[in-house]
Parts: structure tokens; sequence; C-alpha cells
């Protein structure tokens, strides 16, 4: 083997190259902040702080875009680490007062800096935002920090750093028990042992094989993968090589939906730059490691998140499951070995190899090793992309880092992996979130989609909502889902409308249980959890829809009983020229009535009356 390329030499070269940038200023140009209109306020910057002087010892100011830095609901986000400050909710009308006020002079800018909710107070140091001190950012640690389009950035944080190691150490299976050893797990739902999934794949070492990384993502809320892809590209493609050498292949394959466009163009730049560099490609830094990387864009479909799904859309089949054994290991894309990881379990690599596994096995749990990132939405005040060690509670992440409950509302719920996953009540609090209790919960990690509810949240209509999605993502291949997914579904419409008997909740337990059993892959086999755990922890919310023909949470509309106070009712007629099927007769300054036959309990009545006559319950 030739000599390999020096990457500390190149790292030190761009780092300083780095430093004389200056002050640089760090605007979020991930897709939430994009849509937010960042671009625009990265190019009013630019055109404004071009010839600045800071106030501080720098010489100039640097505008980067950068990807993702977590804190979506925020955003535009605008972060100076050097004067430790973080504005939120930019607009481009913002931008020449941040230059004028705190870059020249060195005064924040009030306004715009971040409300605490607890204290109702701003926040004037970044790194006293709770959403962002409570957390441990490994995989994530880049996102927000770079810009994710040049590969000087991401050499100067360690990038191929970890590459170079294996490749001068040449010794794929010492790599295999470093992974091993660590104690990582899949990351993308099901938990396993990735160091045993990687040795599984070596085992056919000495013919073509592949890597496939699973950037599908098809939870609804979840942008953990892409924000990866968008933000840190190339720590992905580094896992993806080290694992290339791990297990003997020369070849791999990407495969992210079509619907993330900002993180497949960040991707393919990411190729190109790496490939002309020689971190991919032929002869890699100068060894005999020759690695190519493809893109392939999915069309969206929540079962090729299944790994032998994932393989047939390759392929160019339709995205079905097929039975198992055999296993991709043995027998996977094209008839040959092949290793499928998420993004996010590829992204722990290099920092795995660089730290070293007692590093990482020391974050977590007994059994749950390292950290997990989480898409926090739903009824807090902090909603974003987050990152915690595993074993973290419930409590943590929704009082400390996600700050509570809106509106002073309280707690109800969490749904915790997606369609997948199942509900948490408050009596889970204060269990370690990992693999092991939160499957003895009756719910799952699943990829980390965590969905937050309070009070005013109808537990059935959150299980029927679940079930749409899976049973209309099901690809129809096994009776159990394609049949017993329909019906699970016709009879939570039915108790949503006011129609259910009782006999409906066992005959919902045996279906759910029936389609957990019997079928194919894992979207049919998990598709029942959100029903069987709400069923399991509020049963009695289903109970009142059926029997007492009310809906507790009074969100379902067709329980809705909707009522005009006579006494309160001044005739005003606002009501009836609102009401859009003329449910509400009355003449002026006489009371009104609804004709309940009629109305359709759409709720324009009680938002136009301006004497809070019109009652709901």
């Amino acid at each position: 083997m030739t000599e390999l390329t020096d990457i500390k030499a190149q790292q030190a070269k761009v780092q300083a190259g780095i430093k004389a940038q200056g002050l640089r200023v760090l605007v979020c140009a991930g897709t939430g902040c994009v849509a937010n209109g960042s671009l625009k306020v990265i190019e009013k910057f630019k055109e404004l702080g071009a010839n600045v002087r800071p106030m501080t010892n720098q010489d100039k100011v640097t505008i980067v875009p950068t990807g993702c830095h977590g804190f979506c609901e925020q955003g535009v986000l605008v972060v100076i680490p050097d004067l430790n400050v973080c504005y939120v909710k930019v607009k481009l009308e913002d931008v020449e007062e941040i230059i004028e006020s705190h870059i020249k002079l060195g005064k924040p800018v009030e306004r715009l800096l971040y409300v605490d909710p607890k204290t109702n107070e701003h926040v004037f140091e970044n790194n006293k935002i709770n959403f962002y001190a409570k957390q441990t950012r490994t995989t994530l640690k880049n996102c927000g920090e770079i810009n994710a389009e040049s590969l000087d950035e991401a050499i100067a944080v360690g990038a191929y750093e970890a590459l170079n190691k294996v490749l001068k150490e040449n010794n794929p299976d010492a790599v295999i028990e470093e992974i091993t050893k660590s104690g990582l797990r899949g990351r993308g739902g099901g938990g396993f042992p990735t160091g045993l999934k990687w040795k599984f794949t070596a085992a056919n070492r000495g013919g073509k094989s592949y890597v496939v990384c699973n950037g599908d993502e098809g939870d609804p809320g979840a942008f953990m993968d892409r924000s990866v892809m968008e933000g840190d590209p190339h720590k992905l493609l580094e896992g993806m090589a080290i694992a290339g050498f791990a297990i003997g292949a020369d070849e791999a394959y990407i495969y992210v939906r079509a619907e993330y466009p900002l993180a497949i163009k960040r991707l393919r730049i990411a190729i190109k730059q790496a490939e002309e560099r020689g971190y991919l490609g032929n002869n890699i830094m100068g060894s005999d490691f020759n690695f190519t990387i493809h893109i392939k864009e999915g069309a969206g479909a929540f079962v090729c998140g299944e790994e032998t799904a994932l393989i047939a859309s390759i392929e160019g089949e339709r995205g079905m499951p097929r039975p198992k054994p055999p296993f991709p290991a043995n027998k996977g894309l094209f008839g040959r070995p092949t290793l499928i990881n998420n993004v996010e379990t590829l992204a722990n690599i290099s920092t795995i190899i660089l730290k070293g596994a007692d590093w990482f096995s020391s974050m977590g749990t007994e059994k749950s090793k390292g950290t997990k990132t989480f898409a926090l939405t739903g009824e807090v005040n902090n909603t974003g992309l987050i990152e915690v060690p595993m074993g973290t509670t419930l409590r943590e992440i929704v009082f400390d880092i996600g700050g509570g409950i809106r509106n002073g509302k309280k707690f109800k719920a969490v749904q915790i992996g997606g369609p997948s996953g199942g509900c948490l009540t408050e009596k889970h609090l204060d269990i370690p979130m990992d693999y092991d209790n939160l499957i003895a919960a009756g719910a799952m990690v699943g990829s980390g989609g965590l969905v937050v509810m309070n009070e005013d949240t109808c537990i059935v209509e959150v299980a029927r909502f679940f079930m749409n999605f899976t049973q209309n993502e099901s690809c129809g291949k096994c009776v159990p889902c394609r049949e017993g997914t329909k019906n699970m579904l016709k009879i939570l419409e039915r108790i949503v409308r006011g129609e259910g008997k009782m006999e409906d909740i066992e005959t919902l337990q045996e279906l759910a249980n029936a389609v957990k059993d019997g079928s194919l892959c894992g979207l049919g086999k998990t598709a029942p959890n959100p029903v069987l755990s709400t069923l399991k922890y509020f049963l009695d919310e289903y109970v009142a829809h059926i029997k007492d023909k009310k809906c507790p949470a009074g969100v379902c509309t067709a329980m809705k009983t909707i009522t005009i106070d006579e006494t309160q009712c001044k005739g005003c007629t606002k009501c009836a020229r609102t009401c859009p099927v003329g449910a509400i007769s009355g003449t002026v300054k006489n009371p009104h009535k609804i004709d309940q036959s009629k109305c359709i309990k759409c709720g324009s009545c009680l938002n136009a009356c301006p004497f809070k006559a019109i009652k709901q319950s």
C-alpha cells in the first residue's frame, strides 16, 4: 500500500482558513428556515456585512449558511458563536439592526432573543437556552455549525479523519469489533445491534457486496435523518465508507425520498467533492480501497423503510417486503450480501472510531448505548430536533428541553415512534427512554418521532389518525395487514362518529393482535401499536365515545352539540349570516335557534358571536 493522505495536515490548513474568516455569523439554511425566508436573510447579511468591522478583535464578518440548528419553530435562526448569541424568528428587515446594533456596537437586539417560556424573560446567552443546554449532541454536533456545502468546513471539524485511521490500520475485523463493543444499536426503529449486523454481512466477504443507507424516513413529523443529510452530509458518507471497508463492499446506495430535495442536493454536492478530493471513488486516500456511492430517489412510500421493500425499490421493482430468511446480509441488493443501516446509525460511526467504543458506551443505559435524536413536536413550547443520551426521561425532554406544555395546559400523553409506536402517559414521565423500557410500556423508540399531547387531545382520534396513515401506506401484499388495518380503521371511524358499540373494543383488540402476529413486515407488525397502547391506557375515552356518545376532549365533530343561550342572544344575526348550511333561524333583536338536524358542527357561529351566547358541549 502506498503512503496514505495526511488528513491532519489538510485539517490544520482548512482550520487556519476558517479562523481567517473573522466573526462568523451562522444563518440556518435547513428546510424549515428556508421555508421561512432564510435565503433572503443570508443575502441581506452578505450585502450589508461585506465591509463591516465588528466590535470584537476580528477584522471582518463572514456569513455562513448552515444546516438545521434544530430549533425549527424559532426560525429563521441566526447564531453568532463568538458573541454567544442566538437570534430567533429573524426577518429580512431585522438584518440591518443586528449588524448596526450588535455586530458594530456590541449591543444585542433584545426583541430578537429567545424568550424562556418559564420565566418569560429574554435569554441573552446562547448556551443558557434550555433547548440547547440540556442536549448532548454527537450525531448532530456539526449541524448548524458548518457550511454543509463546504468540504473544507467538514474537514475542519474532523471529517474523514476516522476513515483515514481505519485505512492506515487496515484491519476490517477490528473495525467491526469496535462498533460491536460500543453497543450501538440501529437507530431506524428496530434497535438491532449494529456490530452484529456488520459481522453477519462481513461473513460473506470475497464477492460483490453492498452498503445501503436507509434515508427514507417516512414517519409523520420526523426529520432527524433529513437534518443530518442536509447539515452534515460528509459525516454520513464517511460512515458508509467505513462500513464498506469493514464488510468488504465497494459500492453503496443512499435511498432517500424525493420529497427531500435539499438533502439530495447537498448529498450530491458532498459526493462530488469527496470524489474530487480522493475521499471516495478509487484508491481512497492512496489506499487500495475503492468505494462508490449512488443516490436512489424513492417515491415516498412508508413501507420502503422496511429493508427488503427498500431493496426492491432500488432494483426498480415495486417497494414490497419479501419473506425472511434469506436476510439481506446473505442475499440482498441484486442478490448479493447487503448491509443496511439508517442515516443516524451510520452518522455515529466516525465518532465511535475516533473517540472509541468506551467513550460511546459511557452514555446511555446498560442495553441502549449512546445518544438518540428525536423530533419533538406537538403541544410543547419548544419544538424541534433534539439529541439526548439514551435513558433520558420523558419528563426531562418535555418539561426541560421542550419548555413544558403550551398555554399552561395539562400534559396528557406522548405518541412516540410515529405510526409504529405507542402512547405514553403521565405515569411514564420518569421511565428511562431506551429500547427495552419503551417496548415494555407498549411503545417503541422507532425512528424518534415524539408528538406531545395536552388535555384537549382526543386519544381515540389520535389512534384513528395513525391507523389511517398505516392503512394508506400498507403495500397490500399480506392479508393481515391489508385487511386488518382496513377493518380497524372502519371501527375507529365509526367510534369517532358516535356510532360505536361496546363490542367494538373487543373486536379492535382481536384484530390488532392478529395484524401484529400475522403481518409479513415491520409496518404491519407495528401498525396496531397506537391502538393497543391507547386501549391499554385510555380505555375510559373509548367507553365515553361509545356509551355516552361524548368526546371528553371535545374534538370529535360528530359528538359536538352547539346551542344558543337565548338569555344572552341579542339577535344580531351574525351567526345566521355565517352558518354555511342555514341551520340558524331568528329575527333581528330576537333570540335565535339552531336546527340540530341541519347543523354540521363546523363552529363558524361560535367564532362569529360577539356576545358568547353560543355554547358547545
